[in-house]
């Protein structure tokens, strides 16, 4: 008759493969989950219609980030290069300069850059972008609606209910297809 008595180290062993085989079964179980859930969502991101967006600021604030998920995009295609531009200045500037009191962007987020006479190019730098709107909403009244706001997917964190989507008074933000992630502002729209 033999004695089966397992070592101390052998027992270690074991329950350090057993361990293993667990960690690595809840790691691929865990991915196959989230590849089931997306493809059952259709592969889908939050995305704002700027049909639909109404500038009201809230993506500012409503973001589960501390600095929201949306930016100011501009569709340079429809910008007029404009000495005076609404999406840049406010309504009635002091001057045409680029003092901060002249000025709509809270933050300067909006670059103005000299072309050539009488022209000027205005870039956003994203990193200074709140997402408040109200450059977009000046040149939508004011210009031609060159600017207008998306949330950056490589900054969104993809919750499952979107808090500016649920704050959202005009419902601009749905979810839409992941190949598809930006909705751009139509030169005729």
């Amino acid at each position: 008759m033999s004695s089966s008595k397992i070592s101390r180290e052998s027992f270690l062993k074991l329950c350090g493969r057993a361990l293993g085989f667990l960690l690595l079964g809840g790691i691929s179980g865990g991915m196959i989950f989230k590849t089931l859930s997306q493809k059952a969502e259709g592969g889908t991101v939050w995305q704002i219609d700027p049909s639909k967006c109404t500038q009201c600021g809230l993506c500012a604030t409503n973001c589960v980030k501390d600095q929201s998920a949306v930016r100011c995009m501009h569709t340079f295609g429809m910008c007029g290069y404009c000495d005076l531009c609404m999406g840049y200045f406010e309504a009635q500037p002091n001057a045409l300069t680029e003092a901060a009191e002249n000025q709509i962007c809270p933050t300067g987020a909006i670059k103005r850059r000299f072309v050539e006479e009488p022209y000027f190019e205005y870039t956003i730098d994203e990193a200074l972008c709140l997402g408040c709107a109200r450059c977009v909403k000046n040149c939508t009244k004011f210009g031609n609606s060159s600017l207008y706001l998306q949330i950056r997917q490589d900054l969104c964190v993809q919750c499952n209910q979107c808090n500016i989507a649920v704050n959202c008074p005009s419902h601009a933000i749905t979810r839409v297809p992941a190949a598809h992630g930006y909705t751009k502002r139509m030169e005729n729209s």
